[in-house]
């Protein structure tokens, strides 16, 4: 196991196309539920512990060997939103590409012939991180912190945030990313043996809203 892989994958410059989404930030600032520093925490703490920890413990699985197939109808039923399944799948696939070309791997080149439309992000980054030798703990750890650092990057474009405010905002949930990060291998090693029942399915109402309207925006600064 090398753990630079896990910088590699972790970190926002690998084209994955997560830069171009705000993880429903910027449908919360246009409906005014962010418009600080105090707010993008409360934000972030709220995603970490709904959506983070489902997409967490997906990717956990996967790195654990768990049936994709089984995991995407898992993540299908536990995304509500028809624009937030949309988004995941494009990830996913944008994800794959760039895992192939940096881990090639017959478990990755099998992904893609079963969804040539894209696998649901966390899917693919669990199989991403078991590809490139790393554990589940990682995958989950990856999917974690991208769930508050996807929006805390795009709150300082959004609203002109001075970016030391969004990095005290990732500081001081850094020990709620270890906890759910934790939940989520638990998670998920319940799953390897009793099926994706285990996973959990916390939900996030605000944020499945404010994807569908989001999608109807003429314009906006974000994909997602």
């Amino acid at each position: 196991m090398t753990r630079a892989a896990l910088l590699v994958l972790a970190d926002g410059r690998f084209p994955a196309g997560g830069h171009a989404h705000s993880g429903g930030a910027e449908a919360a600032v246009r409906a005014g539920r962010i418009t600080g520093a105090a707010d993008l925490e409360n934000f972030c703490r709220g995603r970490l512990h709904t959506a983070g920890l489902v997409a967490a413990a997906l990717a956990a699985a996967a790195a654990l060997g768990v049936d994709p197939v089984a995991l995407d109808e898992a993540a299908d039923a536990r995304t509500p939103s028809p624009a937030l399944r949309g988004t995941a799948r494009k990830l996913g696939r944008q994800l794959l590409r760039a895992a192939r070309a940096a881990w090639p791997d017959a478990e990755l080149d099998a992904l893609a012939r079963t969804f040539p439309r894209g696998a649901h992000q966390p899917v693919v980054l669990g199989m991403t991180a078991r590809a490139a030798g790393l554990d589940p703990r990682d995958a989950a750890y990856c999917a974690a912190y991208e769930s508050v650092s996807g929006p805390a990057t795009a709150v300082v474009r959004l609203l002109s945030l001075d970016p030391f405010d969004a990095t005290g905002v990732l500081a001081r949930t850094a020990g709620e990313v270890d906890r759910v990060a934790d939940r989520a291998v638990r998670a998920a090693r319940a799953a390897s043996t009793g099926g994706v029942d285990a996973l959990p399915a916390a939900s996030a109402p605000l944020l499945e809203i404010g994807a569908e309207a989001h999608t109807g925006l003429p314009t906006r600064l974000f994909a997602s």
